[in-house]
């Protein structure tokens, strides 16, 4: 027989051990190797493999030394009842010190969400109120559940934009069931640790996605910002003609406004003093605050105009009144009737179409996003903040509220503003308690210019066009991902946008997995050459007839080393296949080395005469010595 009876796994000991040895299976003092035969051709195959070779082996090399072991301790793991209420894992060392930090954070959010609910409640299609009951339960709801301190529940411009998607012209009972839904979903994908669907969405989808939500936004809200009462989609002549002066010189006024505030965060001092200190911190709340500036003074301009005339004498488009706005809890209406007509729950349902699915995974996107910008050791547990987002939503559709999600702007302002615990949401939560008790009267004088300013302001910055010339230049899957999902939300509609986005994903990674790339060199060893074949990514079952195909066209006459480190769920898919090519070798008479194959998957494979297996570069030496001395007396011959 040509090939060697023993083939060795472990490292054999530099000396005077020659290849003859080695065949032979001799073993004398020192020049024995390492680890014992692997496996024996003409043994029994029940006993071709031993614990010797395999689990000993490893044992051997990952020895811990008793010292250093008795100075480590495994971490304790968390209880499950802490994991989930994460309320209990920080309440115990709650200070002082984080109190006040959290009460500054806390009301300063509250500043901030008060007007951007009222304006996404606006975008939604809804009156002012919904979007403060969103505001409310879910800042009070994450206090006992999130585990990041900076994210804030609550109404969203995404969120907002997918209501009206699914929810324009109809009544508000169906928006409140789409938040129980929704968090029916959310709440579900946490438990049954759905979090890896989120990683389907690439980047540019991700990007696109923004920027083609924001261009809606902004389009939708054009129309208020300059007074234009017309429905429906005007043509370029009617929108101009129907601009009413008043409206328009309110809106981009309160634009300007917000604009320039927007700036006073960026003011740098030539000096670092006290003074300079305390005066850019004054600017800095000045500027995070502004939407409640600009949203109050155009309110009080209004209220002042409406004491000394009347409210018909006012020149601006306002807001609907709120008659009753405390919130109050009650069962989501899974039936009631509209317009003189019964809905049922399978109604609601039909109505909401697509939308039950879109919106809770469109608000894990952006929830886990938000979560891992802001995440301090980086161990995030996507699954709670998963479960604790569907518990939001849950509880939201009892108080009335429209679906939410985090929100980047509020999450900047928490962390500007120097949160430390989720208890922020606590003072947060009562200021828009406060806010609903006592300012709800005042709701109506809001001009609907200034809200559409508050909006645009703050999704125009979302736009980001920048990755055309990138992804153009480095990747361009990408850039035709990144265009086409933009395409499809501006045109069709910001659910299909994703879903496309999503798709063209999956099929990249199944197109991927399906045909794997390799890389193939012709190597010297010594004065032996071996076609060597390395996995340029990772090979599952479906990647087997690329990679036969790959093997078949390298072995013509050298020793073929494959390596094997990047095989994904060995199983007989790929047993099948390496047989099949090592028979196929052995007529030819050619070597297949198959490097890095952990002994487990091994033990999978039968005995066959041309298949050596090694872990090292020196037990690759050894095999192509083997072979190259297997080689001389047929040359001499």
């Amino acid at each position: 027989m040509r090939w060697p009876r023993k083939h060795t796994f472990g490292l054999w000991p530099k000396g005077n051990n020659s290849g003859r040895n080695r065949r032979s299976g001799e073993a004398t003092g020192d020049r024995q190797a390492t680890v014992a035969t692997i496996y024996d051709p003409s043994c029994e195959e029940k006993e071709k493999y031993t614990a010797q070779n395999g689990e000993d082996y490893y044992g051997q090399v990952h020895t811990v030394d008793l010292d250093v072991a008795s100075k480590y301790s495994k971490p304790k793991e968390v209880h499950w009842l802490v994991r989930r209420i994460f309320f209990l894992s920080w309440i115990t060392s709650y200070d002082r010190e984080r109190a006040f930090a959290d009460l500054i954070a806390g009301i300063t959010l509250g500043l901030t969400i008060i007007p951007q609910s009222i304006a996404y409640a606006a975008l939604a299609g809804l009156s002012s109120e919904y979007g403060l009951y969103s505001a409310f339960i879910g800042s009070i709801i994450y206090v006992f559940f999130g585990t990041i301190p900076q994210v804030s529940i609550g109404p969203t411009s995404l969120m907002a934009i997918l209501t009206l998607q699914f929810c324009a012209g109809k009544p508000v009972q169906v928006v409140i069931v789409l938040a129980f839904l929704a968090g029916l979903v959310e709440l579900a994908m946490g438990v049954f640790q759905l979090g890896f669907i989120v990683s389907f969405i690439p980047s540019p989808v991700t990007k696109a996605f923004t920027s083609g939500t924001a261009v809606i936004v902004v389009f939708a809200q054009i129309k208020n910002l300059l007074g234009v009462r017309l429905k429906g989609f005007p043509s370029v002549a009617d929108f101009f003609t129907n601009i009413r002066p008043t409206d328009a010189t309110m809106g981009i006024a309160c634009m300007v406004a917000l604009l320039l505030l927007r700036l006073l965060s960026q003011v740098n001092f030539k000096q670092d003093t006290a003074v300079t200190r305390r005066l850019k911190k004054i600017l800095w709340y000045i500027s995070i605050s502004r939407n409640a500036l600009v949203v109050f003074t155009t309110g009080l301009i209004v209220f002042i105009w409406v004491r000394k005339s009347s409210i018909e004498a006012v020149p601006f488009a306002l807001s609907a009144k709120v008659s009753s706005a405390m919130p109050t809890f009650k069962l989501p209406p899974f039936a009631f009737e509209y317009q003189n007509r019964t809905y049922v729950f399978t109604d609601i349902l039909h109505e909401l179409g697509s939308g039950i699915v879109v919106v809770p995974i469109v608000a894990v996107l952006a929830n886990v996003a938000i979560a891992k910008a802001f995440v301090k050791d980086g161990n995030l547990d996507a699954s709670q903040e998963m479960l604790t987002l569907g518990i939001c939503n849950i509880a939201g559709s009892f108080f009335s509220a429209m679906p939410t999600c985090g929100a980047f702007t509020r999450s900047a302002v928490s962390q500007a503003s120097g949160v430390r615990t989720p208890m922020a949401g606590i003072y947060t939560g009562l200021i828009v308690l406060s806010a609903l008790s006592i300012l709800t009267p005042y709701f109506q004088y809001i001009p609907k210019a200034s809200l559409s300013a508050v909006l645009i302001a703050a999704v125009i910055f979302m736009i980001d066009l920048s990755p055309v010339k990138e992804l153009w230049q480095t990747n361009k899957k990408d850039f035709f991902s990144w265009v086409g999902t933009l395409i499809i939300c501006l045109a069709y509609g910001v659910e299909l946008g994703l879903l496309f986005g999503i798709v063209l994903s999956m099929v990249s990674i199944l197109l991927r997995l399906g045909n794997p790339k390799f890389e193939v060199t012709l190597k010297q060893h010594e004065s032996t050459y071996y076609v060597h074949v390395v996995p340029q990514s990772d090979v599952y079952y479906s990647g087997v007839d690329a990679l036969r195909s790959e093997l078949m066209g390298a072995c013509k006459e050298f020793p073929v080393v494959l390596d094997c480190a990047r095989f994904m769920l060995f199983d007989a898919t790929f047993s099948e296949m390496l047989i099949s090519v090592a028979k196929d070798m052995a007529a030819h008479d050619i070597l297949l080395v198959l490097q890095n194959m952990s002994l487990k998957v091994q033990q999978m494979l039968p005995v066959m005469s041309n298949v050596r297996f090694c872990q090292e570069d020196s037990q690759l030496s050894s095999h192509l010595q083997v072979e190259k001395e297997a080689l001389l007396p047929e040359a001499k011959l």
